[in-house]
């Protein structure tokens, strides 16, 4: 039997893009979000301030490494799914559930990308600014699409596995 390792590196050689770019991403996010947090806590140590921007960074950092998280998930076909019933189906209907999950869920990145596009439009278009730094708001905000659509793209990679039968 092998590892979970071993299953999601041959899944990964399977793919056209691999997962790597996700991990390697999402890793640079986490350590950029070590070394700020380190780094306010040790200033805060020795002088009693708090560097305003590390909130601010860590909380977008966070929602970039869960999204490219989510697009690795997706890609290796390890979503998080209840099954009790759509194991006890037929091959044929178990096939036909997973379908209309990815195409659920393609709909759902697809309201993501329209209306992240439009909430960084008007973020772009009033010169909204963020609470702490005074930077412009889109440029934060400009992630949220943009990485639905690369899972939107994962997805279609999924559909495309499953209507050529392999997983």
């Amino acid at each position: 039997m092998s590892s979970p390792a071993t299953q999601s590196a041959a899944k990964d050689e399977a793919l056209i893009v691999p997962i790597a770019v996700e991990r390697v991403l999402a890793a640079l996010a986490m350590a950029a979000i070590c070394l700020i947090t380190f780094a306010n806590v040790v200033v805060r140590y020795f002088t009693d301030i708090s560097l305003a921007f590390t909130e601010e960074f860590s909380i977008f950092l966070m929602v970039v490494m869960t999204l490219l998280g989510s697009s690795a998930a997706i890609a290796l076909d390890r979503h998080i799914r209840i099954t009790v019933l759509v194991d006890r189906l037929p091959a044929p209907l178990r096939r036909m559930t997973e379908t209309l999950v990815w195409l659920a869920t393609l709909a759902m990145l697809g309201v993501l990308v329209w209306y992240g596009g439009r909430l960084t439009y008007d973020q772009w278009r009033f010169e909204e600014t963020s609470p702490a730094l005074g930077y412009p708001q889109w440029l934060y905000t400009l992630w949220l699409p943009l990485l639905s659509a690369v899972m939107g793209l994962r997805v279609l990679g999924r559909l495309s596995r499953l209507a050529r039968g392999t997983r």
